[in-house]
């Protein structure tokens, strides 16, 4: 059984991250927490650090909510009679991935917070930018911070602009305008369900439906999960409020012009799911897409195209197409392994690429291979999938990347690193072949990412330089393991 925490004050978050967030409210009344439980673990490739689900019950006692978190998976964190000791018709939930804010406990999400005005709990994926300034202000006006993560910071803001704003939807609304840098929130009240979303839309955010119950998901394979139909994207700069009395409520008044939104393009390069569907594009049929691109501009002679799992196998199958290439299957992977690029620390990345994959050596041996991976972003683990396969009886190893290089951080929630940490930094392409022993190597050209996406308005600073806010002055989002 859960112990059951009748919030005080600001309670735990985690923030500034690339992370997965769930929101359910259930109008019949019946509890949501496991929902919740199949709807994060459907979003568990989005983190494995730690996770969390709250719930509260809109006709039970005020200022009651019900919270678990813990570190690690969420199946290690939650159990059957834990998640039916967690009664509420209204929750959210989170998955965490951390980019800046220590690893721990203290920093896992959602927050919970009762204050005047009532009890919230808060859900978020992305980083602000302009969070250590925001914090500065809070610190020296009384605000005292139990995590060291930028959530605590919207949660300050929602909670002080709630004392002048006549729901809770406007104090959500006023606190964005303060914020700036990537966010998806999902906001729990005693009666309302609330998403919003930043005005470049850096981060996806969906809202699906499953009978008389509302969802709010980072990505739409959440909702299949658990048995929802998709209604719509929330669009970037909008919020939503769901409520059993009128149903989905938007507020545009922070919406960009089109030209102006950018949506993080590595959400279809690697890191949403393939059976995902955001912003109206497959992200299956984008990095399709980026295997026909990669088959057009950096053909070669082969007898094989095999792809890197995941994220890298719908790309093969794309330049396997366009080419007339045999696409076959050359990696078996060990499906209880997490992502070797979201482990926290670097020897935890180089130590799992070991136990992550192996070759099928009858498959590719005396064959000329081109090996497709969705990108190269600290080169920890391409020399080794070369050399496997070579091992493996390969006599030529062509490699091709889903992506452009990765030249730039990000600091707007995905952890690609600071710039000398980046493998692409100060090398020319064919240092970087020479390096992980590929007989030739290209990368997916910077141009063609629109045509990958649909048209869709996207940032494309890790690659150019050029991001759609200025970027902060120091680099904010905490140290980063070597």
């Amino acid at each position: 059984m859960y112990d059951e925490k009748i919030y005080d004050c600001l309670a735990e978050t985690g923030l500034r991250e690339e992370c997965g967030v769930f929101g359910i409210y259930d109008f019949d009344g019946n509890d949501v927490a496991s929902t919740i439980y199949y709807g994060l673990f459907a979003l568990q490739h989005r983190g494995q650090e730690s996770c969390g689900i709250a719930v509260s019950d809109t006709n039970g006692p005020v200022r009651k909510v019900l919270s678990h978190k813990g570190m690690g998976l969420v199946n290690e964190v939650f159990t059957q009679d834990g998640l039916e000791s967690m009664k509420g018709d209204i929750g959210v939930g989170h998955v965490r991935y951390s980019t800046a804010g220590a690893s721990t406990l203290e920093n896992a999400q959602p927050l919970v917070l009762n204050y005047v005005k009532g009890t919230l709990a808060l859900a978020h994926n992305g980083n602000l930018i302009n969070a250590a300034e925001l914090r500065h202000d809070l610190e020296y006006t009384g605000a005292i911070f139990q995590t060291t993560i930028d959530s605590e910071v919207i949660a300050y803001h929602i909670a002080r602009e709630r004392l002048n704003s006549k729901t809770v939807e406007e104090a959500v609304n006023r606190a964005c305008n303060k914020i700036k840098g990537a966010y998806s929130l999902v906001v729990m009240s005693p009666r309302k369900l609330i998403g919003a979303r930043d005005p470049y839309g850096f981060k996806p955010l969906c809202i699906g439906k499953r009978e008389n119950s509302y969802i709010l998901a980072s990505e739409s394979c959440a909702l299949d999960t658990i048995g929802a139909e998709f209604v719509r994207d929330v669009l970037p700069g909008e919020t939503v409020t769901i409520t059993p009395e009128s149903g989905i409520i938007s507020d545009m008044t922070r919406v960009l012009p089109k030209n102006e939104q950018a949506r993080c393009v590595f959400e279809y390069i690697y890191f949403a799911r393939p059976d995902s569907r955001i912003d109206g594009v497959d992200v299956y049929s984008s990095r399709i897409q980026a295997g026909r691109f990669l088959a057009i501009d950096s053909p070669v002679e082969a007898d094989l195209v095999v792809g890197v799992p995941e994220s890298g196998n719908a790309a093969a199958l794309g330049y396997s197409l366009q080419s007339g290439i045999p696409y076959g299957t050359a990696f078996v992977k060990n499906s209880y392994v997490g992502r070797t690029f979201i482990k926290p620390k670097q020897s935890s990345r180089e130590s799992s690429v070991k136990v992550k994959l192996n070759v099928l050596k009858e498959v590719v041996d005396n064959k000329r291979v081109i090996m497709i991976d969705d990108s190269i972003v600290r080169g920890t683990t391409s020399d080794r999938i070369v050399r496997m396969l070579r091992e493996a009886g390969a006599r030529e190893v062509h490699v091709r990347i889903g992506s452009p290089p990765f030249l730039w951080p990000c600091y707007f929630g995905t952890d690609i690193p600071a710039r000398e940490q980046l493998f692409a930094y100060n090398r020319t392409v064919e240092d970087i072949r020479k390096i992980i022993g590929a007989d030739t190597l290209a990368y997916l050209d910077i141009s063609r990412l629109e045509d990958m996406v649909g048209g869709l308005n996207i940032c494309k600073g890790c690659f150019n330089g050029k991001y759609p806010i200025e970027p902060p002055k120091e680099d904010i989002r905490g140290e980063y393991d070597a």
